[in-house]
């Protein structure tokens, strides 16, 4: 390789080191010189990532001469030195990651970003941290990303102020030093018998692992299995998510949308990598289905109950990582197309809706969910609405409420897979491989897939009705003041899933190669090792 576009593969984790680091040196006081580095940093970001991604897709030229770039740092080849490496699977999730990054970046910028410190330089750091754990081709520096975007995270949920918020702060950093320390144990045991991290190389190995080593290996991989589990909130590990995500502030909630999905790509990655053409029994398999399946119905569950909008969007979250994670279990390649789908399509439409809904309740009263289901309980009139039952119902509606309504009714229909949208697409794709593999035998898992799928859609059009009736057919509140850099972002992210349904026919070309690369571990294992026969 040759030239400045061989380091491509690098700058998306160089970029926001070098801003954060920046940003922290600005002084305070030159806050649009500091949110201007940001956003500009960001931005190359996401241009960066689309150039990887295209290259990966085969639709530019590649600086490397294929379409799986490795990136040796220092030139130290692998499996002794560290390696990044960009498939189609990481491009696409370095696309996801900026443009949700970028759309929440400019969503904060209207006020959240001042009501603590370091929230910029935080929010480089938590970039740098996804990007790097899609990229990193060794299990050490999937520690180290994803330590940093831990780190990162604990600032950015506490910042802010309130009981709740450091109280579901403290829960969410101690379950996660927990994880941190499986981690290193699995990583540990994995390393003493294979004597490698590097995944292309433990991938190599594996076959010949036999008797107490292979034992010791399987020990490993279920400890980095539970870790990957609980960044996924999977059930009975996702206790933490819902308070969490609920109270922190509505920027960083947006982009946490994201951070459960770094579980599923490892469980993907790995599963499909040291368990090629199988099921794999550790990171694949019957067993993680099954606790996809239970993770749907709590959170289709919880959905039902949440009484608050920011609960809800908590649980619309753990229902999509189950989704997700049933779908993994079934680890086949029909299926893989329409989940990389329904993973972005429930990112974007989750982020959108944490920010919607602060906008949303902005001016609505303190414990105005609580006493509107105690009046319906009880079959009580709400005292401070003054309309009677042969009223006109409703009220008129201003330009900001006509857009916070349309953009309600668009989170709904994506979080819980109506059409026309991209969720509508991708769980008919689902559906459609679930059909086709029931086909004949009619195996239970993959009907079991099909109720999971239809019955948490009608839970969450259930719930998300219920709660949508309370919040705008009402008279008692005023109309939310709404600023451009808060309601753009909101219809940016929104129009992204739009152009997903719009767009399918290709979207879906591109994510069939992503399922056929992904499913042909050999070629990244040759792209890695092969150039200077590592490991030899």
């Amino acid at each position: 390789m040759s030239g400045w576009t061989a380091h491509l593969p690098v700058l998306p984790v160089v970029l926001p080191l070098i801003a954060g680091a920046a940003i922290v040196l600005i002084d305070d006081g030159k806050r649009p010189l500091r949110a201007l580095l940001a956003v500009l940093a960001t931005l190359t970001q996401l241009g960066v990532a689309l150039w990887l991604a295209g290259i990966a897709g085969g639709l530019l030229h590649s600086p490397w001469g294929g379409e799986i770039a490795v990136y040796a740092a220092g030139n130290w080849a692998a499996p002794f030195g560290i390696v990044l490496v960009v498939d189609r699977l990481s491009a696409l999730l370095l696309v996801l990651t900026a443009a949700l990054g970028l759309m929440t970046l400019l969503y904060s910028l209207a006020r959240w970003d001042r009501a603590g410190v370091n929230f910029l330089p935080l929010f480089q750091f938590l970039l740098m941290g996804l990007n790097g754990a899609f990229l990193t081709g060794d299990l050490f520096n999937l520690f180290v990303f994803f330590e940093v975007l831990l780190a990162a995270s604990y600032g950015l949920l506490l910042h802010g102020s309130g009981a709740a918020r450091v109280r579901a702060g403290l829960h969410y950093i101690a379950v996660n030093l927990v994880a941190s320390l499986l981690f290193l144990l699995g990583a540990a045991l994995i390393y003493g018998v294979a004597g490698t991290l590097n995944l292309a190389d433990i991938a190599r190995k594996l076959p010949a692992l036999t008797g107490a080593d292979r034992s010791l290996f399987d020990i490993g991989a279920v400890l980095l299995g539970i870790v990957f589990l609980v960044k996924a909130a999977a059930w009975p590990l996702n206790f933490w998510l819902t308070p969490a995500y609920s109270s922190a502030a509505a920027p960083v909630a947006g982009v946490f949308a994201l951070m459960t999905k770094v579980g599923v790509y490892a469980l993907l990655r790995l599963g499909t990598l040291f368990e090629p053409g199988g099921r794999p029994p550790l990171f694949g398999g019957d067993w993680l289905f099954y606790s996809g399946l239970a993770t749907i119905a709590t959170g289709a569950a919880g959905m039902l109950a949440a009484q608050q909008l920011g609960r809800l969007a908590g649980h619309a979250v753990i229902v999509s990582s189950g989704t997700l994670l049933a779908a993994i279990g079934l680890l086949g390649n029909q299926y893989t197309p329409s989940l990389l789908l329904y993973l972005c399509s429930s990112v974007l439409a989750t982020g959108a809706f944490f920010m919607l809904i602060e906008m949303v309740e902005r001016n609505r009263s303190y414990g105005a969910d609580l006493l509107a289901v105690s009046f319906e309980a009880f079959g009580l009139a709400d005292p401070d609405d003054p309309t009677g039952p042969d009223d006109v119902v409703g009220i008129a509606i201003p330009a900001a409420m006509a857009f916070l309504g349309l953009s309600f009714v668009m989170c709904a229909l994506l979080i819980t897979g109506l059409p026309p949208l991209s969720g509508f697409v991708a769980k008919f794709g689902l559906i459609a491989a679930a059909l086709e593999g029931a086909a004949g035998l009619t195996p239970v898992g993959s009907w079991a897939l099909i109720a999971a799928l239809l019955l948490s859609g009608l839970a969450g059009l259930i719930a998300l009705t219920r709660n949508g009736i309370r919040v705008f057919w009402s008279n008692a509140r005023s109309t939310p003041r709404l600023q451009v850099a808060e309601a753009g972002p909101v219809a940016a992210l929104l129009l992204l899933c739009v152009a997903l349904a719009a767009l399918a026919g290709p979207a879906m070309d591109y994510l069939q190669g992503t399922a056929a690369t992904l499913h042909a571990p050999e070629r990244y294992i040759d792209a890695v090792l092969q150039a200077e026969g590592a490991g030899q």
